[in-house]
């Protein structure tokens, strides 16, 4: 090992101490924890799990959403990353600001915004009603759309972002040596621009629906008590009914879909394979 390689590794002590104490010794753990039964090591919990017709639904349910909000995010922020690229610098610089502009603002705030909204007496409603187009106001808040909304606005930044900064590594001479061969632009879309910007995608896809896995004021508001997730299901467990094996094993669970759904998309969205380059096109 060479004296400069050796620093490196000095350096890199800190950040991987912090690491080992603050993220992998908890999660090692909680999972060590949701093992324990009367009698030592049991896997009763989980069988409660499974078996408990709420924490079914809860997991259903956000499994549903979280798989939802990603999937019209991608679709939605897809094209939007890719016109926001091919604008002037100055619309572009405004544009990525106010992306970026709803993460400077509580989440508690912007949900509850959305309570103006979608209640009874909301701007929803009360246009409807207006127009005549509902007899009387419909419910809006507390179901499943309400909370699908409230995340598809939570975390719509951070789908953008990984997609903007994706199309613009992007080089404008690929794009054009392809249409200059006589590829259509489906064609430049498809075998083009998927393959080179599909790590922002994966990356997007990522942030999105861990964000919607673990989110919890969002759907506490918006869903209420009627509708619960994983994360509000976790709070009824650890603080109202002091359950606290059974809390612990809706976090590992919870743990353990968010890693099961990063694999997965990355493998359908191609980011495991290597980068193509623009010799391979």
């Amino acid at each position: 090992m060479t004296p400069a390689t050796r620093w490196l590794w000095v350096l890199t002590v800190p950040c991987l101490a912090f690491l080992l104490t603050a993220f992998v010794l908890p999660v090692a753990l909680l999972f060590a924890s949701s093992f324990t039964g009367e009698a030592g090591f049991s896997l009763s919990s989980y069988g409660e799990f499974v078996r408990d017709p709420v924490s079914q639904r809860a997991y259903l349910r956000t499994v549903r959403i979280a798989g939802l909000v990603t999937l019209i995010g991608m679709v939605i922020c897809y094209p939007a990353a890719y016109a926001v690229s091919l604008m002037a610098a100055r619309w572009r610089v405004l544009l990525i600001a106010l992306v970026i502009l709803p993460l400077m603002t509580n989440p508690v705030a912007r949900t509850f915004a959305w309570l103006v909204i979608l209640g009874r007496k909301g701007l929803v409603n009360n246009t409807l009603y207006g127009l005549g187009i509902i007899p009387e106001p419909i419910r809006l808040l507390y179901t499943e759309n309400a909370i699908s909304i409230g995340l598809f606005h939570l975390f719509l930044p951070l789908m953008m972002l990984p997609l903007i900064s994706a199309f613009e590594n992007v080089p404008r001479d690929v794009v054009l040596a392809a249409r200059n061969l006589g590829a259509s632009e489906l064609q430049v879309f498809t075998r083009v621009l998927m393959p080179l910007t599909r790590d922002g995608l994966a990356i997007g896809g990522t942030l999105v629906f861990t964000g919607c896995v673990t989110a919890y004021v969002t759907p506490a508001i918006l869903g209420g008590s009627r509708h619960l997730m994983l994360s509000t299901l976790l709070y009824q467990k650890a603080s109202v009914t002091l359950d606290w094996v059974g809390g612990t094993v809706v976090a590992v669970v919870m743990f353990v879909t968010t890693l099961a759904a990063i694999y997965l998309i990355r493998v359908l969205s191609g980011a495991h394979r290597t980068r193509p380059t623009a010799g391979a096109l």
